[in-house]
């Protein structure tokens, strides 16, 4: 009986496994994560997180993800202007002192190859909210030391607002300073732990 059941516990491991996929470690060196929001009713800024870590997991043979967390660092923004830097850390929005880092993890992967929808959690600020991130699966490879990578590009819409960043100062024409829809850009490249 006992190993009766240590068969079909084997069998249905190596049925399952490859569901779930891979592990991957989030390539920081070779990964992006990115903003745009409107500025001035007119113009895009464009900044990056430079510090954050995570892990992907990616099922190659279904060109897919199957789950990923990451942690990133709000200090590390940056916007190329220092003083815009500054205020972005500060208690009108990030908080950096009080709320150090932003989070998100999956909870459901829909689809595969270049139609992938992840629905995961974002927290910012000690707020959470749900978020769908759209994107592609790019691929698996192995670099010229042997470590195996997979590729994933996504974009997603929040309104900063929801996670209570309200800054805004009114325009003497018309309308704010900053907009409320931010658009998110993820290029990430793991390797495989």
């Amino acid at each position: 009986m006992l190993k009766k059941n240590l068969l079909v516990f084997a069998l249905s491991l190596i049925l399952v496994s490859p569901l779930f996929g891979a592990s991957y470690k989030i390539d920081t060196n070779h990964s992006e994560v990115g903003f745009t929001v409107e500025h001035l009713m007119m113009f895009k800024v464009t900044g990056y997180f430079t510090d954050f870590n995570g892990t992907i997991e990616a099922n190659v043979d279904h060109k897919t993800l199957t789950a990923t967390k990451a942690t990133i660092q709000t200090a590390s923004i940056d916007t190329r202007i220092d003083k815009r830097d500054e205020h972005l850390r500060s208690a009108d929005f990030f908080d950096v002192g009080k709320y150090p880092v932003i989070t998100f993890s999956s909870e459901k992967v829909e689809g595969s190859g270049s139609n992938i929808k992840v629905h995961g959690t974002l927290t910012i600020r000690d707020i959470t909210r749900p978020v769908v991130l759209t994107g592609a699966f790019l691929g698996e490879n192995t670099d010229a030391w042997g470590n195996v990578r997979v590729g994933f590009a996504a974009k997603g819409k929040i309104n900063r607002k929801d996670f209570g960043l309200t800054w805004n100062k009114a325009l003497e024409a018309g309308g704010v300073t900053v907009g409320d829809e931010i658009e998110l850009t993820l290029q990430i490249q793991g390797v495989k732990s």
